[in-house]
């Protein structure tokens, strides 16, 4: 049900909130400025990564009060997904898995799985990922509450796109600060490319389980633990054929789903 809303005002707060963080950190890391220690100690603590969540929460209390966001904080609970919980679960795994299997047969040498060194550590990053890894502290900005809006005012298709490229640009100033993730190590295009292909299909899974930014999480956290697991971009190959299997996806759900609400309608269901 349309709810009132403004997309703008949110990106607006969580961009702000997390740049107030990240571009102190970008000119630290370039030399541009020697931040006290207590500063540096702050901006440690990696604050910044909770902006949409904070701007989700803001926006929707300003125009939907407390109900509002008790109702955007529930939906976050919805685990009742059927079948969705396998799509949600191995979507991603089988895709990143498959551009490295891929680029084996053209020829490309495997990078090597550093995390399988330490099996114990999977399940132990699955759950760290989940909360404090990126999951919950952007999904209920970018699709809980952006994509959930913007589909009101366009199809699907369009609205998971803006959604992605929120959450592409979003990251902009952590390309100026030394980090471990290989996507900042590559050029911007990249990810901005990734967070759009990928934002559908997560937008995907959310539009399938009525709204459930549960099914996002799950499947934000798949897409940053199987890159984890399955180190595709550290193989350029690798990297380009995952490209191509977002894209082929993403039209096998369109194909399959439509543009419009991404979901199958009963007349498609008959």
């Amino acid at each position: 049900m349309k709810s009132k809303s403004n997309v703008g005002l949110f990106v607006l707060i969580a961009y702000g909130f997390s740049w107030l963080f990240w571009v102190p950190e970008a000119l630290i890391a370039q030399g541009l400025w020697v931040a006290p220690e207590s500063i540096a100690n702050i901006l440690a603590l990696n604050l910044g990564a909770w902006g949409p969540l904070v701007g989700a929460i803001v926006t929707t209390f300003i125009y939907q009060k407390g109900a509002g966001v008790k109702e955007l904080l529930k939906r976050g609970f919805m685990m009742r997904m059927g079948k969705w919980w396998w799509v949600v679960l191995l979507t991603f795994p089988v895709l990143i898995g498959g551009s490295l299997a891929l680029s084996v047969l053209f020829g490309s040498p495997l990078p090597e799985f550093e995390a399988l060194a330490e099996p114990i550590s999977l399940p132990i990053a699955l759950v760290f990922i989940f909360f404090l890894g990126g999951p919950l502290q952007e999904e209920f900005g970018w699709r809980g509450y952006a994509f959930e809006h913007l589909r009101y005012k366009y199809d699907a298709l369009v609205a998971a796109i803006i959604a992605g490229l929120m959450w592409g640009l979003w990251h902009l100033p952590l390309f100026f600060v030394p980090r471990a993730e290989d996507y900042y190590n590559r050029p911007m295009w990249g990810l901005l490319l990734t967070t759009v292909l990928a934002g559908i299909i997560i937008a995907w899974f959310y539009a399938n389980t009525k709204g459930g930014t549960f099914a996002a999480l799950l499947g934000h956290t798949m897409f940053n633990w199987s890159n984890w697991v399955l180190p595709a971009l550290k193989s350029d190959t690798a990297s380009l054929i995952l490209f191509g299997l977002y894209f082929l996806a993403v039209v096998y759900i369109l194909w399959q789903y439509g543009r419009k609400t991404l979901t199958k309608t009963l007349s498609q269901v008959s």
